[in-house]
């Protein structure tokens, strides 16, 4: 047993495989694809649209007929502001189903696979790495 190893037994540390490691990292969390994020953000954002249309509209009607009975013009005022936003938010949806149409077009050009790695670990660990890999020290 090396100095490390000791070390690492005495306070009680796991000892790493950093050849495997860096052969084969697994990530912590698996993530989701690219394209399950993307489709899920987009139901997403398109049921909160449907809702905000949905509320904007029933706030229309309660403000017309506020301002029908009242014939006051703020209730007018308010009456306009909301069809203004309620308008706003269908055009939101529409511009998000039109970019979502755009993303799925568009082919996926970028890399199949990342061949870079990152190596955490001392000089002295990564010499005898690559000593173990090809035969020879560099």
């Amino acid at each position: 047993m090396n100095l490390e190893n000791n070390v690492n037994n005495i306070l009680g540390i796991a000892t790493r495989n950093l050849k495997e490691e860096i052969l084969d990292p697994k990530p912590l969390i698996p993530r989701p694809t690219e394209s399950e994020d993307m489709d899920s953000d987009y139901k997403y954002s398109r049921e909160n649209f449907y809702n905000l249309i949905e509320r904007g509209q029933d706030a229309i009607d309660g403000i017309l007929n506020i301002a029908k009975e009242g014939e006051h013009p703020r209730a007018y005022e308010v009456a306009g502001q909301l069809i203004k936003n309620v308008s706003e938010v269908t055009e939101r949806l529409v511009e998000l189903q039109e970019k979502m149409k755009k993303l799925k077009e568009v082919p996926d050009h970028g890399p199949k696979s990342v061949t870079n790695a990152l190596f955490i670990g001392s000089t002295k660990e990564l010499q005898k790495l690559l000593k173990d890999q090809n035969g020879t020290a560099i």
